[in-house]
């Protein structure tokens, strides 16, 4: 018979919390499930802000997983905009910020992730913004309009993705990025280039080998990007994209082993045997790769969710997936499957320059290890397939279009 007092809190409500408070009672927890989120919003996605918000294709409604009614239908209860202050392991207690105290049977952290801030004269003047959630988006996009004038600092996926909807939006863009390319920390540089070249040829200005000394302003709103060789940028508007850190400052405080996010089993299972770990916020193994690593996106975030709720549950552990991710700049719809360690080789599939290409990572002995795909589902999808099985291709057999994905991935 199940036992009412028994109780899950997850604390988090993003895509993570949210998706495993439902995930549990999809395996047949009927105990009690409770939810704290820090924003007082349902759990929603976030992929859509940097793209569809700004363009004005996105509400809250759209955004959100699952209506209110979901909720209160399934009996989770929903603490939003509270953060969690304390955590007692050893009473299984989880202070909240309105002095509540919730007890546990079971705590599933799910914090994610912030932008990294830059340490810097002039961050906290006005228009100096980051893009994380609802109301990082809502204030971006009312920067933008025609005539604006916007400073990406950062050539990641997020600053790419914002300044890709800067410019439909008619704001003039510039991105600044230290390293020598754009997507230097999360692409091979020909993939780098393609994209980089696209952006200018949309009207964006792009700044590589830049370094950003400082951000000036007029009567306390951002001004300008002022560069280490001593030129500004002239902007209305900054948007700073250097990366996320962890979340991970409840789990050290009690203790939690924590290396660059929290460190979890493949059953998201932290040491303490009755507290988890999902989402943005872990570091996890990797088993297709024999690694451990941290993975921002959100089918790591669903995965870590359903290896959470099935331990908990007593279900079977679900088979280890290929780590994906996606990117949606102007036309253009970037996917990722596996991740390129150890590659030593690059097969071209398709034209680059048709923009509508994949690109193939191969091991010294031939083991796919990744593909990035631009406007190419097929060879996105057959990627996965094959670098789930572990296959072992040439760079001839994948360049040659005669030979079918559907061949490839057999």
């Amino acid at each position: 018979m199940s036992d009412p007092s028994r109780h899950i809190v997850i604390v988090g409500a993003g895509h993570a919390g949210g998706s495993a408070a439902t995930m549990l009672r999809q395996l047949g927890w009927q105990e009690a499930i409770t939810l704290v989120g820090e924003e007082p919003l349902l759990p929603y996605q976030r992929p859509p802000l940097s793209k569809q918000w700004l363009s004005g294709e996105a509400t809250e409604e759209s955004l959100v997983l699952r209506p209110a009614t979901f909720y209160a239908g399934a009996s989770i209860d929903m603490r939003l905009g509270l953060r969690v202050t304390a955590i007692d392991r050893t009473a299984r207690t989880v202070t909240l910020s309105d002095d509540v105290v919730l007890p546990y049977d079971i705590l599933i952290l799910a914090t994610g992730a912030r932008p990294r801030r830059l340490a810097m004269p002039g961050s906290e003047l006005a228009g100096v913004l980051e893009l994380r959630t609802v109301a990082d988006a809502e204030a971006l996009k009312a920067a933008l309009h025609p005539g604006a004038r916007l400073a990406v600092i950062g050539g990641g996926y997020i600053g790419l993705e914002a300044a890709a909807s800067a410019r439909t939006l008619g704001a003039e863009v510039t991105i600044v990025e230290r390293e020598p390319r754009v997507l230097a920390r999360v692409a091979c540089p020909l993939l780098s280039g393609f994209f980089e070249k696209f952006h200018r040829d949309r009207g964006a200005a792009i700044e590589v080998n830049a370094q950003v000394e400082g951000l000036e302003g007029e009567g306390g709103h951002v001004s300008g990007v002022r560069l280490a060789d001593g030129r500004v940028i002239p902007c209305t508007v900054a948007l700073i994209g250097v990366g996320a850190v962890p979340n991970d400052e409840l789990a050290r405080s009690i203790g939690l082993a924590c290396d660059n996010g929290v460190i979890v089993d493949l059953a998201a299972r932290t040491g303490d045997p009755a507290i988890f770990a999902i989402g943005d916020c872990t570091r996890r193994p990797l088993p297709l790769y024999d690694r451990v690593g941290r993975l921002e996106s959100v089918p790591n975030a669903l995965e870590q969710a359903k290896q959470a709720a099935s331990a908990i549950c007593g279900k079977p552990a679900p088979a280890p997936e290929v780590p994906w991710f996606w990117s949606d700049q102007y036309e253009l719809r970037l996917q990722i499957a596996g991740i390129p360690f150890d590659a030593t080789e690059i097969a071209v599939r398709g034209r680059v320059e048709d923009g509508k290409f994949a690109l193939f990572h191969l091991a010294a002995d031939g083991t796919v290890q990744a593909v990035e795909a631009v406007n190419a589902s097929t060879e996105f999808m057959g990627g996965r397939r094959i670098i789930q099985r572990r296959k072992q291709l040439t760079r001839v057999q994948i360049e040659d279009m005669a030979v079918s994905m559907q061949q490839l991935a057999a």
